[in-house]
């Protein structure tokens, strides 16, 4: 079985982006991931496209890579679409990773792109809201609002993720306060992300005092609605010794589905993904998080095993996942800052990790930066993720 290892990556710039695209997003960020490899289309033997709500939002079905990928001459080589809610981007990943550990190809292309702004912005919330069950969505908005399933801010997600931050809080003892500095952290990170859709640093006064959204959470505490396109070159060891290239080894890609109810996904992919590595979270060098709203990013700090259950406002207060510290986590801003346009979102985190990894990453740096972890949710059943892959890179 060969080792998968990334070769080269491509990142366009994210954030609300008029006259932009999902195919000229995606052709950007691919050609810069091939030139960074080496190769030329003709060397690509597969491609794996990510994008999730293009045919809600633009209106594109069925053959989006197609369409999105067809002014880069690759020719007739297979193209698979992928959509798995926000966990998309790392589902292609994983699907090529799979592709490359079963010998069938030694060099492949994965990109995810997102177009999700809308003249109407009900256009972009309702997609996202299709995450969810929708033949049982009376049930969870009732879960949510109480009897009668009230509405709630208009946006269900963060409606979810209010409802997580209350749980989290009640057994931590999480404040909006620790909320906040997390969105203070993921400022400070992405005013060094040239890419990043939101760079100006803020205050724990600013957040707290921002527009209400839902329940505890203000609008910095959310991600944004944006654009965006991310991509990976991924070639078999063998190929990459080859290359001669500054490669980065896949040495995890762990896929969970929350179809089970008896356990949370994130922790079933968490402990796959840390016995296959033969790592633990000791080893971690950074860590880039889902934090979709921020106190998932607390809450993930527990399920990653960076501290102990209870802990996570603990860690962020003493500047442990801050650059420079321990063990930084969202470095690239997260999708609070550096923005979460859906189905690019997994492919952007590795692009992070293995620019880092390399040593290239700018002033945003952590020093020997050698290992990395990066974990990508995606959609709603009940009060689990519908779908969450963990990732390890390293040297």
């Amino acid at each position: 079985m060969s080792e998968a290892v990334i070769v080269g990556t491509g990142i366009t710039r994210f954030g609300r982006l008029p006259g932009r695209t999902v195919r000229t997003m995606a052709d950007e960020a691919a050609r810069q991931a091939l030139a960074d490899a080496g190769v030329g289309v003709d060397d690509v033997q597969g491609v794996y496209f990510g994008n999730a709500v293009g045919g809600l939002v633009t209106g594109q079905e069925m053959i989006r890579g197609q369409v999105a990928l067809r002014d880069l001459g690759l020719g007739n080589v297979p193209l698979v679409n992928v959509e798995n809610a926000c966990a998309t981007g790392s589902s292609a990943f994983h699907l090529a990773v799979t592709a490359i550990k079963a010998g069938q190809v030694d060099l492949v292309l994965v990109v995810g792109s997102e177009k999700l702004t809308h003249d109407d912005r009900n256009v972009s919330f309702e997609a996202l809201r299709t995450g969810a069950d929708l033949e049982r969505l009376v049930e969870l908005e009732e879960d949510l609002y109480g009897p009668g399933g009230a509405p709630g801010s208009g946006s269900f997600f963060m409606d979810v993720y209010a409802d997580m931050a209350k749980r989290y809080a009640e057994r931590s003892g999480a404040t909006p306060a620790d909320f906040a500095d997390v969105v203070v952290k993921s400022r400070d990170h992405a005013a060094l992300n040239p890419i990043a859709q939101f760079r100006d640093r803020t205050t724990r006064d600013e957040v707290s005092q921002s527009r209400r959204i839902s329940g505890d959470l203000t609008l910095p505490m959310c991600s944004p609605i944006g654009d965006g396109a991310a991509a990976l070159v991924i070639a078999s060891a063998e190929r990459a010794a080859r290359l001669g290239a500054d490669g980065v080894r896949v040495l995890a890609a762990a896929l969970a589905s929350g179809l089970s109810e008896q356990e949370d996904p994130t922790l079933t992919a968490v402990r796959a993904a840390y016995e296959t590595a033969g790592l633990g979270a000791a080893d971690l060098d950074l860590v880039e998080v889902h934090d979709a709203a921020a106190p998932a990013e607390l809450i993930m700090y527990e399920d990653l095993g960076l501290c102990a259950v209870g802990d996570g406002p603990k860690l962020l207060a003493n500047g442990d996942t801050r650059l420079g510290g321990r063990v930084p986590v969202n470095v690239s801003g997260g999708l609070i800052s550096r923005g979460h346009p859906v189905g690019a979102t997994g492919c952007a985190q590795l692009v992070e990790l293995s620019d880092q990894i390399r040593g290239r990453a700018g002033d945003r740096q952590v020093a020997g930066a050698r290992i990395g972890m990066a974990e990508n949710g995606g959609g709603f059943l009940r009060r689990t993720a519908a779908a969450v892959h963990l990732t390890i890179l390293g040297r």
